[in-house]
């Protein structure tokens, strides 16, 4: 029986989104950008990288043709052969462009309600909500209550954080409740009761995620953000790839956040790590453990996190070339019979305005020993990724999307 690894490489869209305007994203073309900048010499940086964006493997896979037939422009710099694996790009069809949406969506259930959001004011929260959270936790205050970077907010408010005991909440243009706390300090166990909390009371709201962002260090200059972050997510409204999966009498092996993002449903086994590089030594760790029939499901946060929302186009570029020499080693860990899917859950621009992701098309790059290479064209829907895993592990076709094997 096969087995199924799909990858998502967080927020490498490739532009075209048909509804970016709706978003204030037409234009928008996160791998596109960076190329681009990449090939004039702005994606240099001493000691990281220089020049043109090298990425021969996915390029001989085909994602230069996928983004040139999303954005109508070949990406400077990637190779022009044929490509030797089913490619092609996915509209996604849920609202907004939160890592929930693009998730469920791949997984093959498209989100069909509209998620809350807080208001680009200060304060954001409405203050019934801030209540209600401090006369359940006895805290003495919330620090932040506006719209912010993580890395920024942290600078700002880190120290008198420490000081007060008072923790940082803020948000963004997501769905999205994030709450930062020092490790030591406050303590990781009590950020965690705390988001437990704040999940419960922002149901009402329709908010997608509670976020823990735990970090440590003693002034602005030395804050830096943990591997312990953990995301409370609402279920996903109907069962997902990873629930047919199980419940056909498989594993789904989930690696980084790919548990929270579920709500923990439809996981068999949670494969823990923080960064890159970590994240692809336990994806491949996964594929020499899985059966027949498991599904490994990666997702590599490093673009999104680090360098999309902070918008640093050498520092994204760099992750993009790191993962793209280590994926000789993904095929040399394929069997006869296996199929990876790499692809991404939405865009976030690092030359866009703001700091938030960006409404794009994402690649669809499908490969395995022996299966030919095709053009799929445009998919009306990433719940096509879904229905295409479902269809190579044998499982019944699900109500939303369609094979393209």
């Amino acid at each position: 029986m096969p087995r199924a690894i799909l990858i998502v490489l967080d927020s490498v869209g490739i532009g075209g989104a048909p509804d970016a305007e709706a978003y204030g994203d037409a234009g928008a073309d996160t791998l596109g950008h960076i190329a681009e900048a990449c090939a004039a010499g702005r994606g240099d940086r001493a000691g990281l990288r220089a020049g043109p964006l090298a990425l021969p493997n996915l390029g001989r896979l085909g994602l230069g043709a996928a983004a040139a037939g999303a954005s109508g422009i070949w990406p400077a710099g990637l190779p022009e052969p044929a490509p030797t694996a089913i490619f092609g790009r996915a509209a996604e069809v849920s609202n907004g462009k939160d890592t929930p949406s693009g998730h469920w969506e791949i997984a093959a259930v498209p989100v069909p309600f509209d998620w809350g959001y807080f208001p680009e004011t200060e304060p954001c929260f409405p203050a019934e909500l801030t209540e209600a959270i401090l006369h359940e936790t006895g805290l003495p205050g919330l620090l932040g209550n506006k719209h912010a970077s993580g890395t920024t907010i942290l600078a700002e408010l880190g120290e008198e954080h420490i000081r007060t005991g008072k923790p940082i909440a803020y948000t963004s243009a997501d769905s999205v409740f994030q709450i930062a706390a020092h490790e030591t300090h406050f303590g990781l166990d009590r950020l965690y009761a705390l988001c437990e909390t704040v999940r419960r009371l922002v149901d009402p709201y329709r908010i997608g995620r509670v976020i823990a962002r735990p970090f440590i260090g003693e002034t602005a200059e030395t804050f830096e953000r943990t591997g312990n972050r953990r995301d409370y997510a609402v279920p996903p409204p109907e069962p997902t790839l990873l629930d047919r999966v199980i419940a056909a009498g498989h594993t789904t092996r989930a690696i980084g956040k790919i548990g929270d993002i579920f709500a923990h449903q439809g996981i068999g086994r949670l494969y823990k790590a923080a960064g890159n590089k970590a994240l692809t030594d336990a994806t491949l760790a996964a594929i020499r453990d899985a059966a027949d029939g498991d599904l490994v499901f990666s997702n590599l946060v490093d673009f999104d996190m680090l360098y999309g929302h902070r918008r640093d186009v050498p520092g994204y570029a760099a992750a993009l070339e790191a993962f793209d020499a280590r994926l000789p080693e993904i095929e040399a860990a394929l069997r006869p019979g296996d199929l990876v899917v790499i692809t991404a859950d939405h865009g976030c621009d690092p030359t866009w305005r703001g700091t938030d992701h960006t409404r794009e098309q994402v690649p669809i790059l499908a490969f395995g020993p022996g299966l030919p290479g095709k053009d799929i064209g445009a998919r009306a829907s990433y719940a096509d990724i879904g229905e295409t895993v479902a269809a190579h592990l044998g499982l019944a076709p699900g109500r939303h999307g369609r094979s393209f094997l």
